[in-house]
């Protein structure tokens, strides 16, 4: 059995005298490490430091277990909207309850998740709605609640309210997704009247 050394050379490790060919370093079984000696033996009691046998033997698992301590050393990147690779922020976002739609851009996808402990704060309200609408389609929507004047001629009006979003000319947005955004960030008990128009010039 080998294992490669610093300089990438292979050595002999005495085996069961299974194969005295050396293991080709392009293949599947031949060990990544660049050093004949595993950073294992440090866990080890000191008897055990000088056994050249034992930090060469310790390399086949450091080899297989190194990668997933690596992941698992670097998950906290997968959890930051600045690191994440692209095709998880939808996952970190479920995480949120934020929905994100896979053809915004991604500095979009990020900037929503980035903000996601401040749009809490204001869930609920005005300010919320709008800064979640903007972020999520590019556009500041227009938000109008019934004055006295109409509340008073139609109580009815009492949980109602207007969002208007002008797209910029040839920008497509998906109503169906804004819908599920307000869905998301009105008040339980009132009603949206969604207006999307495209803007003139």
């Amino acid at each position: 059995m080998t294992t490669p050394t610093a300089d990438g050379s292979d050595i002999r490790i005495p085996g069961n005298g299974a194969s005295s060919e050396p293991i080709p370093r392009d293949s599947v079984w031949a060990l990544p490490a660049v050093t004949d000696r595993s950073s294992y033996l440090e866990y080890l009691p000191g008897i055990y430091h000088d056994n050249d046998f034992l930090a060469r033997f310790l390399l086949i698992f450091e080899s297989i277990l190194g990668p997933m301590e690596r992941m698992v050393g670097g998950i906290h990147h997968y959890l930051d909207p600045d690191l994440a690779p692209p095709e998880t922020l939808r996952w970190l976002a479920s995480w949120l309850g934020i929905v994100l739609d896979p053809r915004w851009p991604e500095d979009r996808q990020r900037d929503l998740v980035r903000g996601a402990t401040d749009l809490y704060r204001w869930r609920g309200t005005r300010r919320g709605l709008s800064t979640v609408l903007r972020l999520a389609t590019g556009a500041t929507p227009d938000i109008t609640e019934p004055t006295l004047a109409e509340l008073t001629a139609d109580p009815s009006r009492a949980f109602r309210f207007g969002v208007r979003l002008t797209m910029a000319r040839g920008q497509q947005v998906d109503r169906a997704l804004v819908e599920s955004i307000i869905d998301l960030e009105k008040p339980a008990w009132a009603a949206c009247d969604l207006e999307i128009t495209t803007a003139s010039r």
